[in-house]
């Protein structure tokens, strides 16, 4: 095996042991990425020379007897739209292609002290608006599993670098399933956490009340340990949750065995594909074998979620976009005459087609006349999906859903249908709703040969057990594999 084909957990051992340097499994995650970026367009930015800095760092350091974290020495993937000092950070938009900021988002911060590798910023559906990673100004990202499909989105390139050995670990964003539809697509292990578990500081906001930063690797052991490093209280954040948590990777452990796992039938009904049905329920009884009960239950207000969850995100929108005006940072319109015309200009040139898109809805849902009719109703039914989702927790340790509705879709498919493509996250949108933490983890191949994702969903700060379980299944099914590329 490759360096870059080992997962971070095992790395971590190995660097330890002396079986290998952190140079030398930075320099094979570099040579990947020169060998298969063009064709798989992960990368917008490539640190390579501070990458190498960075590695020859742990390096000094593991020689010297220091202790590290079991991340130092691994090579990091960052998703576009989270800040990291001195790198740009353009969310793949033209409106921020020249942003280079001059501090670290918290969760850059946090991982300083664990000492990773960062080999780059990756691609994303612009300001994460997307859920194909295709709405990027700079380059459509294609899945490694198959170059002529979507890696999902919108961390698209998150997903798409670790499932194609560009990147050991990496961070996204999740809004309405951008960790875990990416993660479903390309056949790795990403985690959503609890809203307010991980600090937003310093990512480029889409819709503060959904937005969550968190890890995708290939095993659960390699999302439990970014997990840990990334989560905690910081009062730089006003939604951050005051509490302590534990060393998730330090505490993982294969356990499922007397847990109650609910089968929400919702999620199993029309425009769920036959196949994707079939692979999650055989997953189940994979579980069911481990020791867990299986239990069907009901969400009624499922098949709402998606539109309340895009009157929400929408309006968020249109107000968290309104700061790109040309006047502070960012890119401004070259010739206007006056400040009307230039903010015209300047955000009719710098936003994408799906970005107006959403800043119009959200700014019509928000507006007079129309706030009670769509924007109140959606917030309250945000209360009842909340409600709903406490009530099966009552009688269920976790859920147990698909992670999307098919297996990925072909590049251009649905770029001229925004409602189809929207529809692919009708299976993730209500846990950043409920703000609930989820896991997606691969659970077969379909007949075209495209991975299947499955996804569990805890009640608020149960990652552990989301982990616990995920690691049991995943000791029966194996890890997942580099894309042959």
């Amino acid at each position: 095996m490759e360096l870059f084909e080992y997962t971070a957990s095992q790395l971590s051992g190995m660097l330890r042991e002396k079986k290998v340097s952190a140079a030398e499994v930075t320099q094979s995650v570099l040579d990947r990425i020169e060998a298969v970026d063009e064709k798989v367009k992960a990368y917008l930015t490539v640190t390579g020379e501070e990458a190498k800095q960075q590695a020859a760092e742990v390096d000094e350091l593991l020689a010297k007897g220091e202790p590290l974290s079991p991340l130092a020495g691994i090579p990091l993937a960052v998703k576009d739209n989270i800040c990291t000092k001195n790198v740009r950070t353009s969310c793949a938009s033209k409106m921020l292609g020249n942003f280079v900021p001059p501090y670290h988002a918290t969760v850059m911060k946090k991982l300083e002290g664990c000492r990773p590798v960062m080999v780059g910023k990756v691609n994303m559906d612009e300001f994460a608006m997307g859920s194909s990673c295709e709405t990027s100004y700079f380059q459509k990202t294609a899945n490694p599993r198959n170059l002529d499909y979507v890696p999902g989105g919108s961390s698209g390139g998150s997903g798409a670098a670790v499932a194609a050995g560009e990147a050991v670990l990496s961070l996204g964003s999740d809004t309405g399933g951008s960790i875990r539809l990416p993660s479903a697509y390309c056949g790795v292990v990403g985690l959503k956490p609890t809203y307010s578990s991980v600090s937003r500081f310093g990512l480029v906001a889409f819709a503060s009340s959904l937005d969550q930063i968190g890890p995708l690797g290939r095993s659960v052991e390699d999302v439990a340990m970014l997990y840990s490093a990334i989560c905690g209280y910081d009062p730089m954040d006003a939604t951050s949750a005051k509490r302590e948590y534990p060393d998730f990777y330090a505490n993982l452990k294969a356990d499922v065995a007397g847990k109650t796992i609910g089968i929400p039938e919702e999620y199993f009904a029309q425009g769920v594909s036959e196949e994707v049905q079939q692979k999650v329920m055989a997953a189940a009884k994979v579980l069911e074998g481990l020791g867990a009960t299986l239990k069907t239950v009901s969400l009624p207000s499922t098949s709402y979620a998606l539109n309340a969850y895009y009157i929400i995100s929408s309006a968020e929108a249109s107000s968290n976009l309104a700061r790109f005006d040309g006047v502070k940072y960012g890119y401004r319109t070259p010739e206007y005459h006056g400040l009307d015309e230039m903010y015209e200009k300047t955000r009719s040139e710098g936003f994408g087609d799906e970005v107006k898109r959403r800043i119009l809805l959200g700014t019509f849902v928000l507006s007079s006349g129309f706030y009670d009719a769509y924007y109140k109703k959606a917030k309250l039914l945000q209360n009842r999906i909340g409600e709903e989702f406490d009530q099966q927790f009552e009688s269920c340790d976790l859920l147990l859903t698909p992670t999307a509705p098919d297996t990925a879709f072909k590049l251009g498919e649905n770029m001229g249908d925004p409602l189809k493509m929207y529809a692919a996250d009708v299976c993730t949108t209500t846990v950043n709703i409920a703000g609930l933490p989820a896991l997606s983890i691969p659970c077969g191949t379909a007949a075209n040969g495209l991975p299947i994702g499955m996804q569990l969903i805890g009640p608020k700060f149960s990652e552990q057990t989301l982990l616990n379980a995920a690691l049991a299944y995943q000791q029966e099914t194996g890890c997942c594999a580099v894309a042959k590329l």
